[in-house]
């Protein structure tokens, strides 16, 4: 069976980091399906699915490894392309990857103890964003 759930959120834009795991586990807990995958896809160029130690220290430690990585005050190619000032935006996207699997048994995430699945903005301004949750399984 196959189940397609998609969640909506508003960001602040570059380095906000949100909390999905709950809405995931809720998404799961939505359907018949007792065990299987949860694929969680974030459409857009300019952010991120990864997951974290949903922390104070995270939430500033991980904007600051990106800005020291991929700067945000360096001119890129996409910059000069379409003079939107966020090619370090799709840089760091490209990097962290639009996707994620989780598998899931009992209706409950697979998850380590301190592990939470976060989406990360990286545009330049603040977005309406979706993630879509295909939940496969029996």
């Amino acid at each position: 069976m196959i189940k397609t759930v998609e969640i909506n959120f508003s960001t602040a834009g570059n380095g906000h980091i949100i909390n999905l795991t709950d809405r995931i586990e809720e998404a799961i807990n939505s359907t018949k399906i007792s065990q299987g995958i949860a694929v969680v896809f974030v459409p857009g160029s300019t952010a991120g699915l990864t997951t974290i130690e949903f922390e104070p220290g995270l939430m500033k430690d991980l904007p600051e490894f990106f800005e020291k990585i991929i700067p945000s005050n360096t001119p890129y190619h996409h910059d000069l392309t379409w003079h939107d000032g966020n090619g370090f935006s799709h840089l760091r996207a490209a990097l962290i990857g639009p996707d994620l699997t989780i598998p899931f048994s009992n209706r409950k995430m697979h998850l380590g103890t301190w592990q939470q699945i976060v989406f990360l903005e990286f545009d330049n301004r603040s977005r309406r964003r979706s993630a879509v949750i295909q939940i496969i399984g029996d």
